[in-house]
């Protein structure tokens, strides 16, 4: 009897659910975790370092708010452009690509079947198969991206997906540290120690994608955090100390 609970369809093995994998392809992971973690690293690291330095907590707050934009804006445009010229890229070599299976198809078709047989399929079927693809233009494009490129056509991430998900993502993670600050305590230590703590779940968190401990990667975030913050702060201790 096929229980679901361990094979991830009721019907069947997990391997024929087209939905047990996570989406890895959709742009948004990467730029969520991405902003979250540098919004949390970058505005820990400002309010260690301005308040090393003495700063009054209405100043801190400013520096934390203008780093929240400013941050949030450099990193969503960031995502954007940099995701946005990645597509463009893979879409001048499957231009390229198609225009040598319209012009050379047999010897395209070779290759492929070449490539097969030396990851050991035999010779007679890895030119059978190569000949039927290449009777189908778009599908023999989507296999010669694959096996030559690394790519798949219709997988490309969305650029604004990418950049929303950073501009948000970074803007929470920026927020975390200077909540303290925005309800009215004044304590260094505090928003410090809630910064931590966001570092952690954070890092926790991702686990849940990456199936890793989530205490190791909880962990892992918040030693990151507490580097950038011991740096920036005794920056700022030394530089009031001089001045």
């Amino acid at each position: 009897m096929v229980i679901a609970g361990e094979t991830g369809h009721p019907d069947g093995p997990a391997a024929l659910d087209p939905h047990h994998h996570s989406d890895v392809s959709g742009g948004w992971l990467r730029a969520a975790v991405f902003g979250a973690m540098d919004g949390l690293v970058t505005n820990i690291g400002l309010i260690a370092g301005v308040g090393g330095g003495g700063l009054a907590p209405h100043a801190i707050i400013l520096t934390g708010l203008a780093g929240l934009v400013a941050g949030a804006i450099s990193m969503a445009l960031g995502e954007y452009t940099s995701v946005s010229t990645a597509n463009d890229q893979v879409a001048a070599e499957l231009a390229k690509e198609r225009r040598e299976l319209e012009n050379y198809p047999e010897a395209e078709a070779e290759e492929l079947a070449l490539r097969w047989m030396d990851r050991g399929l035999p010779e007679h079927l890895a030119r059978q198969v190569a000949t039927v693809l290449a009777a189908n233009p778009e599908e023999a494009l989507r296999v010669h991206a694959q096996e030559e490129l690394g790519i798949v056509p219709d997988a490309a991430p969305s650029p604004w997906t990418a950049a929303i998900s950073s501009f948000i993502c970074f803007s929470i993670g920026a927020l975390i540290p200077l909540l303290p600050y925005l309800l009215g305590s004044d304590s260094l230590g505090l928003a410090l120690g809630v910064g931590g703590v966001g570092l952690f779940a954070a890092g926790a968190l991702t686990a849940r994608f990456t199936h890793r401990s989530w205490w190791g990667s909880g962990l892992r975030q918040l030693i990151m955090g507490a580097v950038a913050a011991g740096a920036t702060f005794a920056i700022g201790t030394l530089i009031n100390g001089v001045s």
